[in-house]
């Protein structure tokens, strides 16, 4: 059994994601988010998010976005509940510990709980 190498570029985050993403496109729960509400084209998608991870888990500044107004108007579209978040969580550190293993590993199952566990709050549980 070969060793999995930790995440250490640009190019990690590109294959983790690809492979997150033909996971999530597929899944019975969330898959209607991105398929259609969002109306996905991971072609453009794919770098923006890349960007996104690697702001989050190098601590660079090369994603200029606000995830947290994309994801609040997803949900005013179709409303998310806890269940659709838990699933997000799940394949994304599945996805991880299948690709990789090591501190930056760690880092960004960490790193995509805690953003979850945010996004929720400030989407299905902002008004209770």
């Amino acid at each position: 059994m070969t060793a999995k190498n930790d995440i250490t570029n640009k190019d990690d985050l590109l294959a983790l994601m690809e492979a997150f993403y033909a996971k999530a496109l597929k899944d019975e729960l969330i898959q209607h988010f991105f398929n259609e509400v969002a109306h996905l084209n991971l072609q453009t998608h794919l770098p923006i998010i890349v960007n996104f991870w690697e702001s989050v888990l190098f601590d660079t500044a090369t994603y200029k976005g606000n995830a947290m107004a994309v994801h609040q108007h997803l949900h005013q579209l179709s409303p998310f509940n806890r269940a659709h978040f838990n699933r997000w969580v799940s394949l994304f550190q599945q996805t991880v510990d299948e690709l990789f293993a090591g501190e930056n590993a760690e880092k960004i199952k960490q790193r995509a709980q805690s953003i979850a566990t945010i996004m929720a709050l400030k989407t299905i549980y902002k008004n209770a």
